[in-house]
């Protein structure tokens, strides 16, 4: 799973979240930093409080938050969301030819970015794509 403060300077950059059955957040600075909360129809939904995005709680005991402002939130997008993000995003620079490789413990995602051979190198996949993706996002 993506880190807190990477997943924070994703959001920072501008990574746009549309909530989805499934995808992953947490709500930060609230000694709540450590809890993911999963998007599910049955528990935890997104619904509009006069025309904003909130998340809403059904039926949760353990405290009294009936929701929550969706800007409150920080998305953890899993590795499937940032790859193709990634994709979509190199795609539409033009890029055609980009891939992830481990060698000896490290992930590599390599790409061409403006012409130039670039190359962004993580511990675990999920972060070697976040790492690219926040390059792409900040370079704009």
């Amino acid at each position: 799973m993506i880190s807190l403060e990477t997943a924070r300077r994703l959001k920072e950059a501008g990574l746009e979240w549309v909530p989805a059955n499934g995808d992953q957040f947490v709500i930060p600075d609230r000694d709540m930093d450590d809890r993911v909360y999963v998007v599910n129809d049955m528990a935890t939904m997104i619904e509009m409080l006069k025309g904003i995005p909130v998340v809403t709680f059904h039926g949760t005991p353990e405290w009294a938050l009936d929701y929550l402002f969706l800007v409150e939130t920080v998305w953890m997008p899993s590795e499937s969301h940032l790859r193709e993000l990634l994709r979509q995003s190199l795609e539409r620079m033009g890029a055609r030819v980009f891939d992830l490789i481990y060698v000896e413990g490290e992930y590599t995602f390599r790409c061409e970015w403006k012409g130039e051979a670039e190359a962004f190198h993580a511990a675990d996949a999920v972060e070697a794509y976040a790492a690219a993706l926040l390059h792409v996002l900040l370079a704009g």
